[in-house]
């Protein structure tokens, strides 16, 4: 089980005033790689003329362009709502990047009031992602836009 509160200390640890966003993601998408057990992917589609692009990640490599809707992550980002899914097979216009993935948790990032892209984490085995991952992930993505936010102005 994951101790989110030493996660979030983490986080913000490792963003300290780094002001680089890139930087920034590609420290959080190693960090909740190393730290979440049973995962097989972690990392960011940032919001790019009206499409997800893949930005920085751990994992396999991914889908590069995912159209707003479509999929988990198109799905997260249109509605701005998290997206915890049991099963991806299951998931009525679900994106397979990876086969070997059978759950996955999508949070959006949302910076000055816009989407700025999503969190995407996925996991080999079904069911993986439970209220208190959604939870945790949830914060770390607000301490992340808060930090974006504040370089951003």
């Amino acid at each position: 089980m994951t101790n989110y509160q030493t996660l979030q200390q983490q986080v913000i640890a490792l963003l300290g005033d780094e002001s680089d966003t890139i930087a920034n993601l590609a420290n959080i998408s190693s960090l909740l790689f190393m730290e979440l057990d049973q995962i097989n992917w972690a990392g960011f589609y940032l919001y790019k003329d009206d499409e997800l692009v893949l930005g920085p990640f751990q994992g396999k490599p991914a889908c590069i362009r995912i159209p707003i809707g479509k999929g988990v992550c198109g799905t997260s980002a249109k509605s701005l709502t998290v997206q915890r899914v049991a099963n991806v097979h299951s998931f009525p216009g679900h994106i397979a990047c990876d086969a070997a993935s059978n759950s996955e948790i999508v949070v959006p990032l949302v910076v000055n009031g816009e989407l700025f892209g999503v969190l995407d984490i996925d996991a080999p085995i079904e069911n993986r992602f439970s209220e208190e991952d959604e939870m945790g992930l949830v914060e770390i993505a607000f301490i992340l836009t808060q930090q974006i936010e504040r370089f951003k102005q």
